[in-house]
This record gives structure tokens, C-alpha cells and sequence, in this order.
């Protein structure tokens, strides 16, 4: 061995050591029962399962789950047996290590947290939809018999988008995007703001780069500003609590770049124009731990006599916590600056909770389970909706993830039943969600409901402090169109179980139907004769041809005897297919209008999808753009692979491509453009402000003289002195659309402009 690998496996073996003593401490240093032993020897163990192998960035393997079980200790506040399942997570998927050797060195308890790791491994999805659908599943059924294995599981996920850097792009567009439709929300659900915050940024930061840099640099260049903002804002708050005799803590709280980015998106606003960017976080020691929530409002109280408070922007979260947890009393004050400030009290205690999350002090404490509390009740629930919904596994995986996420992403609302109880909803659930929350026959047999002693639908939307009363009818059974209506993810999932059982009936009803038919004539009830049907009556699958004739809605008679022996003329095929999903794209020379459309390139075998894809005026119609998000020259894109191996191009930011992104990771692929102000596309511009006469000149002007841009559509309403406005343009990119706004800003009394995505 040479001097330079001796030097580098003493680099390494400082490294691991260091890392791992970090650990050591910071264990220590925690309120649990001190296992160094059990954590040692399991450091010990995977060190050596993982020996001779690297990360990508070029770091012995054994840092990974050293980092992973930091995260695990220090930010999420878990015991040994996380730490030591923590530390073996990838042993029996990536050596030739078992489960069972791992439980009969460290017991039962670690070793079925590491089996429910290493069945969700490899990021949750495979291949296929229907694979991605079944990983996720076994996250979640998992995830409710030991909570322990979803909160080791977001801590390898956000070390892994700590070190993204060393990834290739479609490989951070895949993982980001994943991160961002699933872990992000799981960490919400269960409290972990602080992680839930970091995983978005992340997220961000990978896929919009320029972006990100951009609100990091405006945040740097207003920091002084804001701190002396902060400070004269606290100054008189810090007089008050002193002269009430608390211990406390006063933070400053910016606003995430992804949360900043997220409202300059949806509101169409500026940097510039985001006000709640600073929040005041007080943090206090109640005098009395029984008192803390009476003792959050005399704060308060005393807060409304320095400042005056808004009143439509006080949250309450005293009296009903969140589902996950969350306790705080939020405030908006009027600062002397003429800026409204939101002030977040909460006591210590409801501080960590926030920070790390109920699940991290929740049923486990290094393998004693202790009583359960109120707030732990309330996740209990939630596990077990979710179990609720994996008992009907839905058919389609996209949906199947996409119920799960309605549940994720709720907001609560708080509903009573006549008797008074209290039942916690997401907003913008009905009547019927209600009915099915509490029992599948209430909701399955629901004709109606009172609302608060008044008759309502079944659609009808449920507001937080209504009072309902659930009416029902033996003879009244679930309807499809139910559907159309319901938020929740377990009525759906209940709605579409019993549909599904219905419409088995009805399938076996028509196969019988279909069966008899053919044997009368004459033919043989094969699975290619029922193939021709299909084709024959424009029908995908066998399912529907059943259901069609159990309904009556196919009649089978001499055509489809003439179809099966070959009587009927062949059906012209219809033209169209990709074409419609192009956008607008004119040449500027006219000749080049009439040219032959180029073929869609197809994917090869071989092709390799770690490189980026140039797309340039030659190429650009070799490539699908389906009409959910039409990418121009500029944005922030990316390729996806279809099951016919064309390339369709979607923004990152597209919520369809945020689908993709999370069930077909290995068919995402990074797109450059290379473009040179050639071509034209569509690009929407919306406009507001106060109406007088001769605006609209200006604004044509603006864009047909400055910019030489072709406007295709102007339309401009008005009502009570107020207009809004909607422009159709021609640009050549996103560089064309960003300088109209910016010109349009300089037009007197034009008040918001933003872009239609």
C-alpha cells in the first residue's frame, strides 16, 4: 500500500471517528437512558458491513447512516433504538447481512424498525406505478405499527438532499420532486416543522437554482435593515414581559426562500412587495405549568395594549392543537413602521413540540411505552385513517398517492355532533366526508344532513363550530357522482370500494350475458373474440365491455357478428395523436411554415438519460408538450419519458410533472435550451389596477413599441373605477415576459401584473 493510501485511510478513519464520537455526545447529552454500549456496537457492526465502500461524493458509506442517525438524535430527538436502527439501515439492504442476524444481535425491537426501512429503500418508488403504489403502502403500514421507521426514514431522506450536490440533474429533479409531493408533507403532518422546512428549501434550491440564488441574495441585502426593524419592534415587548416576570426568549423568524417563492408564484407579487417576511417568535417559561395557556394570553393581552392587533389574523391553536401537535397563539400587531408583524407565543414546552415534532415524545421512549396523552390519541386517529384507506388498495397508483396526499396536506376545521363532541375535519370537507369519518354505513346510506338545525345537501361545506346531525335511509345507496364531491381521502376510498364491489356485480352479469351470447352464436367465448368486441365498440379493457352489456348499454346483435366474421368495413383510424399538445411556435421566416412536421424522437435503447437534452429551433418539434403547463425557452424544465418512448417537456413547477417527478424518477431528464429568439410562444399576462382613460394605449405601447412583440388578444373589464386585464402575447422566451412586466411597471396606476402560468 502506498503512502497516499495510507494517508488517506487515516483521513477517513478521523473522519468516521470524529462524526461518530459527535453522535456519542450529543446522546449523552439527551434526556434518554444512556445505551452507548448498544450504539457503539452497532457502529461497530455497520462499519464493517460497509468497509472498501463510497458515496457518490466520494465519502466512506458509513458516514451516511452516521449523518442519518444524527439527524435521528439531535434534530428529532429519538432514543438508542432509533439510533442503532438508524446506524443499520442499509446493512440488509446493501451486504449480506439478514433481519434475523441483526435480531439476534440487537433484539426484536431494532431489527423490525431495519426490516420496515429496508422494505421502503431505494427512495419509495420502483419501475412502475403500480410498484411505487406498493412501496408506499408498506411505508405507511409500516409507518403505523412502529412510527419510529417513517421519522428514520425522513432523517436519510433530508441527509441525502443535504448531499444532492454530487447527484446529475434528472437524478435531483427526481428526488427533489419526490421530497417535495411526499417527505415534506409527512414531516408536516408530524410536527417536524423545522425539517419540513429544510427538505422544501432543498428541494427549491435543486430545482430552481437561479431562483433560489436570487432570494438569497435580496434576503442578504435587506438583513440589516431587518434586524434593526426587529429590535425596535421587541424593544417595548421585552419592557412589558419584564415588568410581567417571565423567563422568555424573543427569536427573529424569516421566512423560507421556498415559502417567499411560493407567495410571489401564487399571488403574483415581487420580492418587493412580500411584507410578512420578518415574524416574532416569543418563547416563554410559564410560572405555573398548569397556567401555560392562560399565561400565553395575558401576553397577548399585554401585546394588544403596545401595538394594535389585526383582527381577522389571530390563529388560536391553544385550546385545539393541531392533529400533529402544534400549540401556539399567533398574532398580527401593527409595528410603528407601518408593517404588519406576526407574533408567534408559545410556551417552552410547546416550542419542542413544534421543533421536533409530537411523534418524537410520542407512545416510545427507548422502547417503554408509557401512557397515552390526549395529543398522541390524535395521531393514533390519523394512522389509523390511513390504515382505513389501505384496506380498499385503489386500482390506479397516481390516485391511490394522491388521497394519501389529501389527508397530508388538510388544514383542520372543528365540527361538532349533536351531542356535542368534537371531531376534528380537514377544510373544505361536506357533510358527506363527515358521515363516512365517522362510520361507512352513515355515509353509505346518507341522504342529508342538518347543519346547525337547517336541512343541507350532501355537498354542502362544513365550517369550523358547526353542529351536525347526519340523515340516513335504508334504501338509499352510494352514487357514483358522490365522487364529484367529496375531499376527504377516506370517503373516497370508501365511495369507490363499494363502487367497485357494484360494478363486479354488474361485470359478472355481463360476462354471463356476453358468454351465453357467443356459445348461441356459434362462437368459441375466447380472449381474442372478446378483444375484437373491445376494439369493435371502442372499449380499452374486457371490465367495461362486461359492465357495458350488464348495463344495457351495449346491445350485442349483427354487427358484432358480422365484426367477429369479418363483414364490417375497417374502421378509419383518426388523425391527430401528439399534435394537439404543441404550442404556438411560428418561424419567423414564412417559408419555413410549410415544412414537413419532423418525426417525435423516440428514446433508444441505449440512450443516456444522466446527460441533458438540448433543446434548440431544429429539434424543439421532435418533442411532446402536453397542454398542462407549455414550457417556453427560459423556464426551468424537464423531459419525461412516456410509455411510448417520446420525450414530453413540462416546467419543474407543474404540478402533473410533480407527479411524475415522484412515481417515475428514472424517465425524468434534464433539459437546457438552447434557443436563439427565432421561434414565437404563448405567454398570458394578467394586469389590475385603477381604470382611467387612455391605460390601455399605454399598455399597447409599452409592449408593441419597446418590446416588438406581437399581442394576440387584449381583454380589459371593468366595475366600480377597478379594471383587470387579460394579454394574449407572442414571445420569443421567459426573458421576453420578465422585461414586459418590468416595463409595465413603470405605467401610473397599473397595481398588480403578474403572469399567468
Amino acid at each position: 500500500m502506498d503512502d497516499e493510501q495510507l494517508k488517506q485511510e487515516a483521513a477517513d478513519e478521523k473522519l468516521i471517528n470524529d462524526a461518530f464520537e459527535r453522535l456519542v455526545n450529543d446522546y449523552l447529552n439527551s434526556r434518554h437512558r444512556k445505551k452507548v454500549d448498544l450504539i457503539t456496537k452497532a457502529f461497530n457492526f455497520a462499519r464493517q458491513a460497509h468497509k472498501g465502500v463510497r458515496r457518490l461524493s466520494g465519502e466512506p458509506y458509513i458516514m451516511h447512516p452516521i449523518a442519518v442517525a444524527q439527524i435521528a438524535c439531535s434534530e428529532i430527538g429519538l432514543g438508542s433504538t432509533s439510533i442503532c436502527a438508524a446506524l443499520l439501515h442499509d446493512v440488509v439492504e446493501d451486504t449480506d447481512y439478514t433481519v434475523e442476524d441483526i435480531e439476534n444481535m440487537f433484539g426484536a425491537k431494532i431489527a423490525q424498525i431495519v426490516d420496515g426501512l429496508t422494505k421502503i429503500s431505494g427512495g419509495i418508488f420502483g419501475e412502475q406505478a403500480s410498484a411505487q403504489a406498493e412501496n408506499f403502502k408498506k411505508l405507511l403500514l409500516t409507518m403505523s405499527a412502529d412510527i419510529r421507521v417513517i421519522l428514520i426514514k425522513i432523517a436519510d431522506r433530508l441527509h441525502n438532499m443535504r448531499t444532492l450536490e454530487s447527484q446529475p440533474a434528472n437524478k435531483q429533479y427526481k428526488i427533489a420532486g419526490e421530497t417535495l409531493y411526499l417527505y415534506a408533507p409527512l414531516a408536516h403532518r408530524l410536527g417536524l416543522y423545522k425539517i419540513k422546512s429544510e427538505l422544501e428549501n432543498l428541494s427549491f434550491r435543486f430545482e430552481h437554482p437561479e431562483e433560489y440564488a436570487f432570494i438569497e441574495r435580496k434576503l442578504e441585502e435587506t438583513r440589516v435593515s431587518r434586524h434593526q426593524s426587529f429590535d425596535q419592534f421587541i424593544e417595548p415587548i421585552k419592557e412589558a414581559l419584564n415588568k410581567m416576570g417571565f423567563e422568555y426568549e424573543i427569536h427573529e423568524r424569516v421566512k423560507t426562500p421556498y415559502s417567499i417563492w411560493n407567495k410571489m408564484q401564487n399571488k403574483g407579487v415581487t420580492f418587493d412587495e412580500i411584507y410578512d417576511i420578518l415574524a416574532v417568535r416569543i418563547i416563554f417559561t410559564p410560572k405555573v405549568r398548569e397556567e401555560e395557556i392562560n399565561e400565553c394570553f395575558n401576553i397577548y393581552v399585554a401585546l394588544t395594549k403596545i401595538y394594535k392587533s389585526h383582527p381577522d389574523r389571530t390563529r388560536d391553536w391553544l385550546s385545539h392543537p393541531k392533529a400533529n401537535g402544534y400549540q401556539a397563539l399567533h398574532v398580527t400587531l401593527m409595528s410603528k413602521q407601518g408593517h404588519w408583524i406576526e407574533v408567534q407565543i408559545r410556551s417552552d414546552r410547546m416550542h419542542e413540540i413544534a421543533e421536533q415534532g409530537l411523534a418524537a415524545h410520542w407512545k416510545y421512549k427507548d422502547g417503554i411505552e408509557e401512557e397515552y396523552t390526549e395529543d398522541e390519541s390524535e395521531l393514533n386517529e390519523w394512522l389509523r385513517t390511513i390504515k382505513e384507506i389501505l384496506d380498499d388498495p385503489q386500482p390506479d397508483a397516481m390516485d391511490f398517492l394522491d388521497a394519501i396526499k389529501l389527508n397530508l396536506f388538510a388544514t383542520e376545521i372543528f365540527v361538532f355532533t349533536p351531542k356535542g363532541e368534537i371531531k376534528t375535519m380537514p377544510s373544505g370537507c361536506t357533510v358527506l366526508d363527515f358521515a363516512f369519518s365517522i362510520h361507512t354505513f352513515l355515509g353509505s346510506h346518507c341522504i342529508g344532513a342538518k347543519v346547525n338545525h337547517k336541512l343541507v345537501p350532501l355537498s354542502y361545506k362544513l365550517k369550523s363550530g358547526d353542529q351536525v346531525e347526519i340523515l340516513t335511509s335504508k334504501t338509499h345507496h352510494v352514487q357514483p357522482s358522490w365522487i364529484n364531491f367529496v375531499s376527504t381521502a377516506k370517503a373516497k376510498a370508501k365511495i369507490e370500494a363499494i363502487l367497485r364491489r357494484t360494478y363486479r356485480e354488474i361485470q359478472k352479469k355481463g360476462e354471463e350475458k356476453l358468454n351465453e351470447w357467443l356459445e348461441k352464436n356459434g362462437f368459441e367465448p375466447s380472449p381474442s373474440v372478446i378483444d375484437r368486441l373491445c376494439k369493435f365498440h371502442d372499449v380499452r379493457r374486457r371490465e367495461a365491455l362486461f359492465q357495458a352489456i350488464g348495463e344495457n348499454v351495449v346491445i350485442l346483435g349483427e354487427k358484432d357478428i358480422d365484426e367477429l366474421n369479418g363483414k364490417n368495413k375497417k374502421k378509419t383510424e383518426t388523425s391527430g395523436g401528439w399534435r394537439k399538445y404543441v404550442p404556438f411556435i411560428k418561424a419567423s421566416k414564412p417559408e419555413e411554415e410549410t415544412e414537413q412536421q419532423p418525426e417525435l424522437f423516440v428514446v433508444p435503447e441505449k440512450f443516456n438519460r444522466k446527460k441533458p437534452i438540448y433543446v434548440n429551433e431544429d429539434n424543439i418539434r421532435q418533442y411532446l408538450f402536453p397542454d398542462c403547463c407549455h414550457p417556453i425557452p427560459g423556464d426551468d424544465t424537464l423531459g419525461y419519458i412516456d410509455n411510448n418512448n417520446r420525450i414530453e417537456l413540462h416546467k419543474r413547477t407543474c404540478p402533473v410533472a410533480n407527479k411524475l417527478k415522484a412515481s417515475f424518477g428514472n424517465r425524468i431528464l434534464d433539459v437546457k435550451w438552447d434557443m436563439h429568439k427565432l421561434l414565437f410562444f404563448d405567454a398570458t399576462i394578467r394586469l389590475g389596477g385603477i381604470d382611467r382613460r387612455g391605460l390601455v394605449n399605454e399598455v399597447t405601447r409599452v409592449i408593441s413599441n419597446q418590446m416588438s412583440v406581437d399581442i394576440r388578444k387584449l381583454t380589459f373589464t371593468t366595475e366600480d373605477g377597478i379594471f383587470d386585464g387579460i394579454i394574449d402575447l407572442r414571445v420569443h422566451d421567459r426573458d421576453d415576459v420578465s422585461k414586459i412586466i418590468n416595463n409595465l411597471k413603470g405605467i401610473e396606476d397599473l397595481k398588480e401584473i403578474s403572469q399567468i402560468l
